[in-house]
């Protein structure tokens, strides 16, 4: 039977309701400097459950302080942090979705005014240290930040980071852990050349530009449920075709390297490693390709998540119909409609399908 959008998706020991899953999108809406999580994010993740959402996804939230991309940002440094967001995973599962949480750390992009403000590098006593594979801060168009190559006890203590935001994500109620890999963050830096110069076991051949991903990923496995699933984000490509740079054939060779450490699927994006990037298209679903290839051309048993301009019921639901992937993964549509899958149901006639429920309160209007 060919799955469609509101078929459930059996990851594990974990079903998601349906295939609609929230992208995780950065808030930057902390209060202070604590990254502790304010009604904003409770009313923003719970309302999406509200509005019928499979999967909701918190922003990136930081595995230690100096990996948030901005002084607002969610964090899961410390045990406070766990218990501020439990309230957040018990609204979305009282809702019938299933609580994830996306595990990042900003590396070189870290230190950052919000957008809305800008998105430049903090200067003086606002800013931290930003710390990347190697000493070449991120190109910004007015001023730099500093930025330290990582020693082997930085990468080792990133490794522990993520190793212990994984425990308190999962004290804090939440059933999927997404570690971010993407979007010239900390872990893609080492993954692209663009960004990784190094020439010891943590840069040049693809094996050793891997490697901290891999030992990430098996750190979290250590400590995360075995009936929960593990999903990671990837850029499938740097959108750098004139340099030495993260392509799609090696986002297909790294799903193969990680599904035998228990990443059970891969959220397919694009791009962020330099500002320089030639973006092909951003018409409907234009990252859909390479979620596509990665589901196709994998030699691995790995499910596919596919982000990036899905925004109407049918397009959605022709990408699980088609196989092209195994979770639609909405951005930006969500912000404009939180009740985006309760839509997509009225709209394909599946309201009555088992991977969608009207909240009775909402029942009138559906």
């Amino acid at each position: 039977m060919t799955a469609d959008l509101f078929t459930p998706l059996e990851l594990r020991g974990t079903e998601v309701p349906n295939r609609v899953m929230v992208s995780p999108m950065c808030q930057y809406s902390c209060e202070g400097r604590d990254g502790l999580p304010t009604d904003w994010h409770h009313t923003h993740l719970a309302s999406r459950a509200v509005g019928g959402a499979g999967l909701v996804m918190t922003e990136a939230t930081a595995v230690e302080a100096r990996g948030r991309i901005t002084p607002h940002d969610l964090g899961i440094w410390s045990d406070a942090h766990a218990d501020a967001l439990a309230d957040v995973t018990a609204s979305i599962r009282d809702q019938g979705s299933v609580p994830g949480i996306q595990l990042a750390h900003a590396g070189r992009k870290a230190s950052k005014t919000r957008p809305w403000e800008g998105s430049r590098p903090l200067t003086g006593g606002d800013g931290w240290e930003t710390v990347a594979p190697s000493a070449e801060p991120w190109p910004y168009e007015e001023g730099e930040t500093a930025t330290r190559r990582m020693t082997d006890d930085d990468i080792g203590d990133v490794i522990d980071a993520f190793r212990a935001a994984a425990e308190r994500a999962h004290d804090a109620g939440f059933e999927v852990a997404e570690i971010h890999a993407a979007h010239g963050y900390l872990l893609h830096e080492f993954l692209s050349p663009v960004a990784n110069d190094r020439d010891d076991d943590y840069g040049g051949c693809f094996e050793d530009r891997t490697r901290l991903l891999r030992e990430v990923a098996s750190a979290i496995r250590e400590v995360w449920p075995d009936d929960d699933p593990l999903f990671v984000r990837i850029s499938a490509t740097d959108w750098l075709d004139d340099r030495d740079s993260w392509t799609v054939a090696d986002s297909i060779r790294l799903a193969d390297d990680l599904a035998p450490l228990g990443v059970d699927l891969i959220d397919v994006s694009a791009g962020g490693i330099h500002p320089d990037q030639s973006i092909p298209s951003t018409g409907p679903g234009y990252q859909e390709r390479y979620a596509r290839r990665v589901r196709q051309e994998s030699e691995a048993d790995i499910a596919v998540g596919a982000v990036g301009g899905i925004t109407t019921a049918e397009q959605a639901d022709a990408l699980i119909r088609n196989g092209r992937g195994d979770l639609a993964i909405v951005g930006r549509e969500h912000l404009r409609d939180p009740y985006f899958a309760l839509h997509a149901a009225r709209e394909l006639d599946r309201l009555d399908a088992d991977g969608i429920e009207v909240p009775v309160q909402y029942d009138r209007a559906f």
